[in-house]
């Protein structure tokens, strides 16, 4: 475990100003109140929430819940599918806040519990999404900055310590700057080619540092490393302004549905700056397999293993790839991992949704393609379409897609696993 930050000095709040706040009179609080003039207005539209699920003719709420489902797995699909550069080596640190501003219980069960568990979740799927890249955690409680994990590929070695008890307790106040400041220390030997970025999961308004922040801000920005953060309160000043200098993100939760897709945003790689956008060759190579008996030592952990990956360039044991090797410094993957990387530099194409029009007449429909009606990946019938008595039960059934290119139908669920799974179409594909 390595720590390294500064004794706390002074409180540096929200604000840009060190003029204590003028108390809030209780009484001004009425134009915050619901209609019905009992509770906040943000506590009465909660309450009623339940009011967009409507019953059908028969009684169901199947179509209701099914609609809602199905635009919140499209949510994620309507973006932005233009080739950009992007960097597939990232190396990323990944802040949370473990002050006693966690304890609250605002998201269920509390928020220490549930910005840890999707804190699980995000590793496995930024390893998955990204299998060249590197991740490392760290933690900033009590005014200083502990730093869990270092710069790795190996999952499994985030996740175990994300689930320790030690590590879950959360207590005192944050210090963004002491986090900042470690992972900045972190990142400075990190290439050239390679993404340095920062990700905070934040939840006090409130921030302990030992000296003036805007000078650690300046040194994100000389050393380009982007910082996003992800809030857990109220807007604070100082974490809008860190992001905007550093070109990163900084967004607000809601719920703990909101959180995750806040979160889950993070893992695809941003576009490259116009400061690092430059053609140069990135030397690699791939390691061989190798069982050893008896055990041998590693020369990234210093480890006994009895089998792992021999360095092509000085013949080094590694435990794991993808990694740099520890000794001659040569970036080691393999093809499989390079070739799951490239989905981010070449996106699918949005499908478009078709409406189903009327039913074809029986000379046309004798002469039309047999599989016209079907999915073409998963080749399940589309339902026809829906009228008002059955519409809540054949919804997602008729929902079809279609690809631009080859013009090739889809249902909604063959639709979602093109393009968060597979992330090549299969009618393309075939062609």
């Amino acid at each position: 475990m390595a720590t390294a930050s500064k004794p706390a000095a002074k409180v540096a709040t929200n604000g840009a100003t060190k003029k204590a706040a003028p108390p809030i009179d209780d009484e001004d609080s009425h134009g915050l109140m619901g209609a019905s003039g009992q509770g906040y207005s943000w506590e009465e539209e909660y309450k009623r929430s339940w009011d967009v699920l409507q019953e059908d003719e028969q009684g169901s709420l199947v179509g209701a819940v099914n609609s809602i489902q199905m635009q919140m797995k499209r949510r994620r699909l309507n973006k932005d599918t233009k080739v950009v550069q992007r960097g597939i080596i990232r190396h990323l640190y990944l802040v949370i806040d473990l002050s006693r501003a966690m304890a609250e219980l605002d998201l269920k069960p509390s928020r220490v519990e549930c910005t840890l568990a999707l804190a699980e979740q995000f590793v496995a799927e930024y390893f998955d999404q990204n299998p060249l890249s590197q991740l490392g955690v760290i933690i900033t409680r009590d005014a200083l900055a502990e730093k869990l994990t270092e710069l790795s590929g190996n999952p499994t070695d985030h996740v175990d310590v994300i689930r320790k008890k030690a590590n879950r307790e959360p207590r005192g106040e944050p210090s963004l700057q002491n986090a900042l400041d470690l992972a900045r220390t972190s990142l400075a030997h990190v290439p050239a080619h390679a993404s340095r970025e920062i990700l905070v999961l934040y939840a006090s308004l409130t921030t302990c540092d030992p000296d003036n922040i805007i000078d650690t801000i300046d040194a994100l920005r000389r050393n380009e490393i982007r910082v996003s953060v992800v809030g857990l309160s109220a807007e604070v000043q100082v974490c809008k302004t860190i992001c905007k200098e550093t070109k990163g993100t900084y967004r607000v939760v809601m719920n703990e549905g909101h959180f995750k897709e806040l979160l889950f945003e993070n893992i695809p790689p941003p576009p490259i700056a116009m400061a690092q956008n430059m053609s140069n060759l990135i030397k690699m190579g791939f390691p061989i397999t190798r069982n050893f008996d008896p055990p041998t030592l590693c020369a990234c952990h210093h480890k006994p293993i009895r089998k792992g990956y021999a360095c092509p360039g000085c013949s080094s044991t590694i435990c794991d790839i993808p990694t740099d090797c520890p000794v001659c410094a040569l970036t080691l993957v393999s093809s499989p991992l390079l070739a799951r990387s490239y989905h981010h530099l070449f996106p699918v194409d949005n499908y478009k949704e078709v409406i189903p029009g009327p039913p074809l007449p029986d000379v046309l429909a004798t002469t039309a393609t047999p599989l016209a009606g079907h999915c073409f990946a998963c080749l399940q019938a589309f339902a026809p379409k829906a009228g008002a008595s059955n519409a809540a039960l054949v919804g997602l059934r008729s929902a079809r897609y279609e690809c631009g290119r080859c013009m090739n139908s889809f249902c909604w669920d063959c639709d979602v696993y093109v393009h968060e799974v597979l992330h090549s179409c299969p009618g393309c594909v075939n062609r």
